[in-house]
């Protein structure tokens, strides 16, 4: 990466102010959105994922001491209403749709007829750094807003208005084609130029926008509730936030991550599938664009794997690690409590906790990812089809310590979740802690995993 001086000096005063680091013109990662900056450990590696992993498992041990189930459930009922007029609901919630439908159009139009440049295309930089890094952390840091600023929800105003299919969404599909989609996607957005091509990646969204809307006018809004991966990562990360809405329409607030706690969050075998697939999709994202992945995948190609199906195969085969661990986590818990409760129902009672590790993970992969780029996101919203040089962030070495923050974070929530499920769920206090044992050690597992991932330096994947 090649640096120079920002371009005017007021720029330099306000990013420095927010992120306490260097700003500089740049090539942005060799002209692709792609990769990230080499971090290094200053610590042994097996310290620094053993100091981890033993921060999860004390917290555990810490937490198990809370018994009092009146002081778990003060915590995790505390909730205040926001006296919003109704008035203004409706007028912020008109103005989220203009928005996100000026967006979906400003990515058609500006991908198509813009510079050809990612680092200058407003809808490269608007998918990825404005959307998918940014906007996405909103959801889980502040609340899901994704119901509002959906522009493909005009389906459902045009089903209203026009005669509608007479089509039922049949049950047996549950939330599976949510959670083929998420994984076809990220599959999609490792092996395809998506993020480099904007030609490309405005005829993807032209196409989801097709069969969204087609989806969801044929459907009605279970589209939104079981197909659509997009609004239904968006209503997991939601109920990791502070903000929520209630069933009459008013906004709330609460301790962040006791909506994790809802028992119809997770309804069956395909929401339990889900939140373990957003887990590893965020982790498969990362792990392929490490050097030990790199070595891998040129090794097993070297001995006959086709390139076109190691990538697949790697993220079906995670996957299945996640949930078989998951499982197994549930399985050895209900004997370890003694309990007789039906493990299909201790699975969709456990997994929400799950989502505040994805939480934690997404926040370290894309918060330096979003600082770095803003400059150039900023830049292009300035001027769509002529933006200038792109400009970004050049972060300090200390940053990575806030990405491993982030991560831990997110794992302690999640025990404080299951703690408070557990307690819930058993009438002894031993059964309550009994039960956690595996899942803990699951949890370590992934936080070992997220931790190394975090900590490697960027390699591009090959054979994409």
């Amino acid at each position: 990466m090649r640096h120079a001086r920002l371009r005017t000096a007021g720029a330099s005063l306000l990013l420095g102010s927010l992120t306490l680091a260097l700003a500089g013109r740049t090539a942005a990662h060799g002209g692709s959105l792609r990769s990230e900056p080499a971090r290094s450990l200053a610590i042994p590696l097996w310290l620094f994922l053993s100091t981890g992993g033993g921060a999860v498992g004390v917290s555990f041990l810490l937490t198990s001491f809370v018994t009092d189930r009146d002081f778990i459930r003060s915590v995790n009922d505390r909730r205040r209403t926001l006296g919003l007029p109704a008035g203004l609901r409706r007028g912020l919630t008109v103005a989220a749709r203009l928005v996100g439908l000026v967006g979906l159009g400003a990515v058609l139009v500006v991908g198509m007829l813009g510079p050809a440049d990612p680092l200058r295309n407003l809808a490269v930089l608007v998918v990825w750094v404005g959307w998918w890094a940014g906007y996405t952390m909103t959801t889980y840091l502040v609340g899901n807003s994704w119901p509002a600023l959906n522009p493909w929800r005009v389906a459902l105003d045009l089903r209203q208005r026009l005669p509608a299919p007479d089509i039922t969404y049949p049950d047996r599909l549950a939330s599976w084609p949510a959670v083929l989609g998420l994984l076809g996607f990220v599959w999609l957005e490792v092996v395809s130029p998506l993020a480099d091509d904007p030609r490309l990646l405005a005829s993807v969204v032209a196409a989801y926008t097709v069969v969204t809307v087609a989806g969801a006018y044929a459907l009605g809004s279970v589209w939104f509730e079981r197909v659509d991966p997009v609004a239904r990562v968006f209503a997991a990360y939601g109920a990791v936030a502070p903000l929520y809405r209630d069933e009459d329409g008013s906004l709330g607030v609460r301790v962040p991550g006791t909506g994790l706690e809802d028992a119809g969050l997770v309804r069956g075998r395909s929401d339990v599938a889900f939140v373990v697939a957003l887990l590893w999709v965020t982790t498969y994202d990362g792990l392929v664009a490490t050097p030990p992945w790199r070595a891998f995948a040129r090794a097993v190609v070297g001995i006959g794997v086709p390139p076109a199906l190691l990538y697949p195969l790697a993220l079906l085969a995670g996957f299945g690690l996640f949930l078989a661990l998951y499982r197994i986590a549930i399985r050895r818990g209900r004997r370890s409590a003694e309990s007789y409760r039906d493990p299909e129902t201790l699975a969709r009672r456990f997994a929400p906790s799950l989502l505040a590790i994805a939480a934690g993970y997404h926040v370290a992969h894309y918060l330096g990812y979003f600082i770095e780029l803003s400059p150039a996101l900023l830049g292009a919203l300035t001027a769509p089809l002529a933006p200038g040089a792109p400009v970004a962030v050049v972060l300090p070495t200390w940053f990575s310590a806030v990405s491993l923050g982030f991560v831990l974070l997110g794992h302690l929530g999640a025990i404080w979740v299951a703690h408070a499920v557990a307690y819930d769920l058993f009438p002894s206090r031993m059964q309550a802690v009994r039960s956690q044992y595996a899942l803990t050690a699951v949890m370590v597992f992934y936080t070992m995993t997220s931790l190394w991932i975090v900590s490697r330096p960027y390699a591009a994947p090959p054979f994409v």
